[in-house]
This record gives C-alpha cells, structure tokens and sequence, in this order.
C-alpha cells in the first residue's frame, strides 16, 4: 500500500512540471508575438511617415496636389493590392478659414475594353474622401488598389478631382498598368 502512495505523488509532481513548462511556453509565445507585431506595427508608421514626408517635398509654390508615383503610372500585377498615395495642400486664396476639401477618384480613359463600373471596382479603398484644412495646411490619401488576376493586361487612366468649399479647386491623372 506504502509504493501505491510513492506512484501517486511522482505522478502529481509530473503533472505540476509539465503544467509549468507549459506556462512558461505559452508567455514566451505570447511575448515573441507581441515583440513581432509591436516591431510591424513601427515599421509600417514609419514607412507612412516617410511617403508623408516625401509628398510633402514634391509640393512646390503653385502646386495644389501631387499624386506619389513615378512618371504617375503605377505597375500592378494581377491578382495583387496596391496603393496610390496622393496629397492636397490648401492654397486657396482670399479665406481665412479652413475649407472643407472633398476628392473623387474617376475612371478617365482605358484601353482594355471594359466598363468603367469593372474598372472602378478595383478601387477596393479610398474612391473618395473629404477633410477640412486651413491654408497652407496639407493631407495625404491612400487609394487602395485591388486587381483580380482576370483582369486584362491593360493600361487604365483614373482622375482625382479635388473640391473645396463644394467647387472645383484642381485635380490630377494618374496611370494603372496591369501586368502578368
């Protein structure tokens, strides 16, 4: 009767081992995954922080909007998300107050033989926004781009139109080329 007691404590103190290790395993994951997604998380507010910072370099005196794209053509594969970034300043003469900026992305011109209601479904983010800006103030949008992989290998011209206090105050053209 005495080793059935022996077995039952060896038993017990396995278990308590075991539940442990296991918990020290289980904070060890959770804090590696916490140091993973914290180090992403920063990488990403910086690399937004950097495209802010070069949007707002490429604005020159009379320049009211610029679009953040080589030769404003962007290359998209098929089947991939991608994004267009695009500032507004507010340059608007004669007012004191903030304007109330409202932007519209439209489909311009294509030459791959769709709909503009297909083309404009591939703006998945982002076909439009509005914001109030002071003078001299600046914004920056992201349109979010998805293309299907069935797509057409084409090339699409979309417009942003930009309005302030509900009339026209500047836009801007930008190119998708849909590659394979």
């Amino acid at each position: 009767m005495v080793q059935n007691k022996k077995a039952a404590l060896e038993l017990s103190m396995t278990t308590i081992v075991v539940l442990v290790l296991a918990m020290s395993m289980l904070i060890l994951g959770l804090v590696l995954v916490k140091t993973i997604f914290s180090g992403a998380k920063y990488n990403v507010e910086q690399m937004n922080q950097k495209v802010e910072d070069e949007i707002g370099k490429l604005f020159t005196e009379d320049k009211m909007i610029v679009v953040y794209l080589a030769d404003n053509k962007a290359d998209i594969t098929q089947g991939d998300d991608y994004g267009v970034a695009f500032g507004v300043k507010n340059q608007v003469r004669g007012v004191q107050d903030a304007s109330k900026f409202k932007y519209e992305v439209t489909m311009a011109e294509n030459d791959c033989k769709i709909k503009d209601k297909e083309a404009m479904s591939w703006i998945r983010l982002g076909k439009e926004g509005n914001i109030n800006l002071a003078p001299g103030q600046d914004k920056v949008w992201l349109v979010r781009f998805e293309i299907p992989e069935t797509a057409p290998l084409c090339l699409i011209r979309y417009n942003i139109e930009i309005k302030a206090d509900g009339t026209f105050y500047t836009s801007e053209s930008f190119d998708v080329s849909i590659q394979s």
